[in-house]
This record gives structure tokens, C-alpha cells and sequence, in this order.
């Protein structure tokens, strides 16, 4: 709903994106409001708390409250973490920020360049993998001596003999 000058009332939904909107006066905010303002679940909420990636401080009934801007570094994770940045990787990056602020633009620029070589490596080994998925398909051998999915390059050949699950002899 709408007040008459066109402005959402608190606690409506955005009418673009229909997303809850938490009034400007609230500085904190419960794990059910996160939760439903950013779309993560509650438990990958407290799965993202117990990792470091965000806090939160608990009221005398020890309920948590999360300070606004957690939306912004759980927007962060969440969007590293559809471009396949590990979590421990994404902890670092919000580590490094001073006085664990919230991550702007910038923040997000220059950490993607940090990263962009990271992806485009995995990207290459994902098309050699499915180039050799292919050959492999055509060849049905599945041989573990000479597969080029279970063995590539021979690197287990290269260093020890027998199975490549049994650990290293010293």
C-alpha cells in the first residue's frame, strides 16, 4: 500500500521487486527481516554468521539483531557466491575492508578484478573438462590408467603407483 503522495508505507512491499521494505527508522533488524529483505534463509543466515562473513549482537532475551547494512554484505556474499568464490575467499575480502564497513561499489570493482583471474582459469578447465567429456564418451575405455577424467595428464602416475585414493607412502 501507498500513501496518497505515492511514498510505501512501512513495512509494504517494494512495488517493483515486491521485496519487503523496512522503515528508515529501524537501525536494526531480526533474522525473520533479514532474511526476508535479502531472500537468504534464516540457516544460511546463521551458516554466514558462524563463517565470519557477517554479526550480529543479541538482545537481553538473546534474540540476534543485525545492524542495515549486514543487507549489503550478505547482497556481497551471495553475489560471489553465484560466480563461484569460495567462502573462505569471500571472508578474507570482507576482512580487508576497514573497520568491517559495508562494501561499496569500488570495494566490489576492485575485488571482481582480483578474482576475474581466479574465474577465467576455472573457466578453462571446465571447457577442457567437457572437450575431454567428449572424447571420453566416444571412446567408453573409462580406463584408470589413461582416462583423461579420472587420470589427467597421468599426474597420479606420476607420483606414486597403485591406487590414487591410497595415501602416499614415505
Amino acid at each position: 500500500m501507498s500513501t496518497d503522495d505515492g511514498r510505501d508505507r512501512p513495512g509494504d512491499l517494494c512495488r517493483l521487486c515486491g521485496v519487503p521494505q523496512i522503515p528508515e527508522k529501524i537501525h536494526e533488524l531480526t533474522v525473520g527481516q533479514l532474511a526476508a529483505r535479502s531472500g537468504a534463509a534464516v540457516s544460511a543466515l546463521h551458516f554466514y554468521e558462524s563463517k565470519g562473513l557477517i554479526s550480529s549482537r543479541r538482545t537481553s532475551g538473546n534474540q540476534r539483531r543485525y545492524s542495515r547494512d549486514t543487507l549489503r554484505r550478505v547482497a556481497f556474499v551471495r553475489a560471489a557466491q553465484r560466480v563461484g568464490i569460495p567462502l573462505a575467499t569471500i571472508r578474507d575480502a570482507l576482512a580487508e575492508l576497514p573497520e568491517e564497513r559495508t562494501p561499496t561499489r569500488e570495494d566490489w570493482a576492485r575485488l571482481s578484478e582480483k578474482w576475474r583471474s581466479e574465474l577465467d582459469e576455472r573457466i578453462q578447465q571446465l571447457n577442457r573438462l567437457r572437450d575431454h567429456l567428449t572424447d571420453c564418451i566416444g571412446c567408453g575405455c573409462l580406463s584408470l590408467e589413461t582416462c583423461v577424467l579420472s587420470n589427467p595428464d597421468d599426474v597420479f602416475g606420476e607420483r606414486l603407483t597403485g591406487s590414487r585414493l591410497m595415501a602416499e607412502r614415505r
